[in-house]
């Protein structure tokens, strides 16, 4: 199409044949498109002739040189099959745990007793402490009123060899204490049973030192006498090592008794519960006995 620019006018006309430089005739642009050849066979000339495809020999590819995924490396959605999958062994695994019933969280919770021992909180573990529980017991009373004999007996404490021995003795020392607080509303004495207990037994310094550090000043003050039965030259060493973190009150207070007849002479003991192995016990000869008094005398 051509576009006629004279007086206004546009309208179709024949192309022209020279472009007039005076003006006289109207101005006219011829617009001619290149020749273009889009022919898509192999002749000469076209874009898809061998010489337009031809490629540099260096970059040639060697399909057989390429490394393509095998079926191994592959993998197929399955969708909702691996979720049913998954819920059936989250399925099984719930059926398999055994459903946890309020007797078994009562007995759970009886496992462990919280006590006041200092003005501190503290837990005790009433399982591992289970078999030595007899270490402490309420043997009656003395005298008049509510003076209660307190029976501690050292055959009953663990073994030393225990793998655990640290962490049952410091479960076992809460629970003497906090029983010992329990168990005495006035005056009180206390009956250690030191015969028939093996040396591995023996509870050592550190932990008898805690014990009377711990024990409240009520408790201090309202213990009247300490009795040992069967003393040992272990135990009377161990006294001695402690007697300068102990007052003189205490150490006035302790009393050895070489026999269970002598103790009967003390204290009555219908209610004091002796262990067959301490009542089978080979207690030490006269003589020797009557050495420790005169040294214990001597010392204390």
């Amino acid at each position: 199409y051509y576009l006629s620019l004279e007086h206004g006018n546009t309208s179709p006309s024949s192309p022209p044949n020279s472009l007039d430089l005076n003006g006289s005739h109207p101005r006219r642009i011829k617009l001619t498109a290149p020749n273009i050849n889009l022919s898509l066979d192999r002749s000469e000339g076209s874009v898809l002739s061998d010489d337009n495809l031809d490629t540099p020999d260096e970059i040639d590819i060697n399909v057989d040189d390429l490394d393509t995924p095998d079926e191994a490396d592959s993998f197929e959605y399955t969708g909702n099959e691996d979720q049913a999958a998954v819920r059936d062994v989250f399925q099984e695994e719930s059926e398999s745990i055994p459903e946890y019933t309020a007797e078994e969280e009562r007995q759970d919770n009886r496992l462990w007793r919280t006590v006041v021992i200092g003005e501190q909180e503290q837990r005790i573990d009433m399982k591992v402490i289970e078999p030595y529980k007899k270490v402490i017991s309420h043997g009656g009373y003395y005298g008049d009123g509510l003076n209660a004999i307190i029976v501690f007996a050292a055959c009953f404490l663990p073994d030393s060899s225990r793998a655990d021995y640290n962490y049952v003795m410091e479960n076992l020392f809460l629970y003497v204490i906090s029983t010992l607080e329990l168990m005495v509303a006035e005056d009180y004495m206390i009956v250690y049973l030191n015969g028939a207990t093996p040396r591995r037994k023996m509870p050592g310094f550190g932990w008898m030192k805690k014990c009377y550090q711990m024990i409240d000043r009520r408790l201090r003050k309202n213990l009247k006498s300490f009795i040992i039965v069967h003393p040992s030259w272990f135990i009377r060493t161990i006294l001695a090592v402690t007697r300068p973190f102990i007052s003189s009150k205490f150490s006035s207070k302790i009393q050895y008794v070489g026999t269970l007849t002598e103790l009967s002479d003390l204290i009555p003991m219908e209610y004091v519960h002796i262990p067959e192995s301490i009542v089978n016990y080979h207690h030490p000869s006269k003589v020797l006995l009557f050495a420790i008094n005169t040294i214990t005398r001597f010392c204390f």
